[in-house]
Parts: C-alpha cells; sequence; structure tokens
C-alpha cells in the first residue's frame, strides 16, 4: 500500500500501545485511582534498568535482523537503533530533570524505550543523522503524552499507549520526512522512492494511513475480544473490589513477591506497629530498632516493644 515500516512499527508498537489503552478504558480506573495510594514508583530500580538492557540488546536482532541478511543494511539498521536509544534516554532524563532536579535512572530507561520504539519502522531506510531527530522527538513527545491518561482520564498504569502507540506514530512520520532511497538500496536489491528527503512528499499521507489503520483495527478488535473474554466464565480480566483491597498477588496465589508488601494492605483495620514491625503472615514477627549482643552472645533489641513481643527471645 505504499507504506515503509522496516521492523514493525505499526503492526508491534502501534497495534500493542493501542490495545493497551482499549483494555485501560473498558476494565475502569483501579480502586483508589487519583489518591497517594496508587503514587507507585518502580519497586526495583535495578530491575528497571536490567530490563532495558536486554530490551535494548534484542532491538539489534529485532530491527537488524529484520534486513534478513548480514549486510551493510543490517548494520546501519544496528547503528541507528543504538544513536536513537542514546538520544531518547538523556532527553527523556533531561525533560524530567527539569521539574524533579534529579538524574532518574528511571527516565532514561523510559526515554531509551521510546527512541527504540520511534526507530523501528525506519530503522533501514534512515541514516544516522536522522536518528538522532528519531531519538530526540520519539522521547520528546511520548514524555509529554504521558500526561493524556489525566487529560482523558483512563488508567494506563505503565504509559504503554503513550509509549508505544504514539511512539510508533512518531517513528512512522519521521520516516516519511527522513527515509532515503540510498539507505534502503544498502542491500543492494532494494529500491523504494523515498521520502521527503527524496522529494517524495505523498510518502507521509501513506505513513499515516498507516498509523490511523493500524490504531483503528487494533483498537476495535481488541475491544471486541475483550468483551466477548468477559462472558466467558474464567476469563474476565477485572478484579473484584475485594481483591484488589487484598491484592492480586495475596488473591490469586496466596503469596507476595515482597514480604513488606503485607504491611501495605488494606484489610479493613489499622495495623498496630508499635511492638515491631509484622510480616506478611508467613514471617516471625520483626523489630524495629537495632539489636545489640548480649554478654552471653544472644541478641537484645534496643526497642522496648520488642522485650514485650511473646515471639522475642
Amino acid at each position: 500500500m505504499g507504506g515503509l515500516d522496516f521492523a514493525g512499527g505499526t503492526p508491534v508498537h502501534i497495534s500493542s500501545g493501542t490495545a493497551a489503552l482499549a483494555i485501560s478504558i473498558f476494565l475502569g480506573k483501579r480502586r483508589g485511582y487519583g489518591t497517594q495510594r496508587l503514587a507507585y514508583k518502580p519497586q526495583n530500580t535495578s530491575y528497571v534498568v536490567l530490563g532495558t538492557v536486554f530490551l535494548w540488546f534484542g532491538w539489534f536482532g529485532f530491527n537488524g535482523g529484520s534486513a534478513l541478511s548480514a549486510n551493510f543494511r543490517a548494520a546501519q539498521a544496528c547503528i541507528v537503533t543504538n544513536l536513537a536509544a542514546s538520544v531518547g534516554g538523556l532527553t527523556w532524563m533531561l525533560w524530567d530533570y527539569r521539574l524533579e532536579k534529579k538524574w532518574s535512572a528511571v527516565g532514561f530507561c523510559s526515554g531509551a524505550i521510546a527512541g527504540l520504539v520511534a526507530i523501528t519502522p525506519g530503522s533501514g531506510y534512515v541514516g544516522s543523522p536522522a536518528a538522532v531527530a528519531f531519538g530526540f522527538l520519539g522521547a520528546t513527545i511520548c514524555n509529554f503524552a504521558t500526561q493524556l491518561k489525566f487529560i482523558f482520564g483512563y488508567d494506563d498504569t505503565l504509559d504503554i499507549f503513550a509509549s508505544h502507540a504514539i511512539g510508533g506514530v512518531v517513528g512512522n512520520i519521521l520516516t516519511a520526512l527522513f527515509a532515503q532511497a540510498s539507505v534502503a538500496h544498502f542491500d543492494g536489491f532494494t529500491v523504494i522512492p523515498g521520502g521527503w528527503f527524496d522529494h517524495h512528499y505523498i510518502q507521509l499521507g501513506y505513513q499515516l494511513a498507516d498509523s490511523v489503520a493500524g490504531l483503528s483495527y487494533s483498537f476495535v478488535m481488541t475491544t471486541i475480544i475483550l468483551w466477548i473474554m468477559h462472558f466467558i466464565p474464567g476469563l474476565s480480566l477485572r478484579s473484584s473490589e475485594e481483591t484488589e483491597i487484598l491484592g492480586v498477588d495475596d488473591a490469586e496465589m496466596g503469596e507476595f513477591a515482597y514480604d513488606y508488601v503485607g504491611l501495605e494492605q488494606e484489610i479493613g483495620h489499622s495495623i498496630d506497629s508499635g511492638a515491631g514491625v509484622i510480616g506478611g503472615s508467613r514471617e516471625p514477627e520483626h523489630t524495629r530498632g537495632h539489636a545489640t549482643p548480649t554478654a552471653t552472645g544472644s541478641i537484645r533489641s534496643n526497642e522496648k516493644g520488642a522485650a514485650e513481643s511473646p515471639q522475642s527471645p
């Protein structure tokens, strides 16, 4: 149909991001949405960085491998992929710095992913200088797009729509501007009319049509699938209010990833922590304060409440 999408900007990113929007709207807001109760921060920044490293590395196969051969075009796709991710990470981190005055590792990771998403459709068509624009504009627009959930009132916890759907659209549009026939021909046989750099201005229309088609198809089909699943016993995705209060981990599996999560449960009554910190239902009672060794080598807590605890030695 005339669209240029080297590694799946529309079928992978726009479709998945729009599906996330459809799921967010269908499920509705979580209990406590808009309150401090749901003002989550990443539970493990090290895992965020590690996951980004895995994604970044895998993206070389994702984009470079789309050349289907170990040739110059595949190498160029890897170069622009790495460059867009690097610029995107720095850009997002700088945008966040203007608000928090902190150099956020999570912000860098978010921007790197936005840059990777944006460069995906154009990775086999654009030169290295263009990759800087992909990274900068992809991270900038995705960063500001995270505010859409507040404007339109949907509960997209991880900003999937902002990062993937919007990032994919940005990548498609920039591909129309920066695609070059000479870069596409690095593999020795691909021939395209190019984009605006090659004075092929209609390419922008093709890319916009590609993006709208991907957005529309994904949203409608995902909504239909969700409705069908909703009426099949056992396949409904919406948790009950009781499950939300207790916590899905505890309700579905009977355990937590981290034991201290039990402290934060809303179980209908306050947790008395005056005598010490209560573990998540499977650990003995832990005490606050410092423990000091006694003359006999045993451990004695400095906190008065610990001595009163029936589980204290």
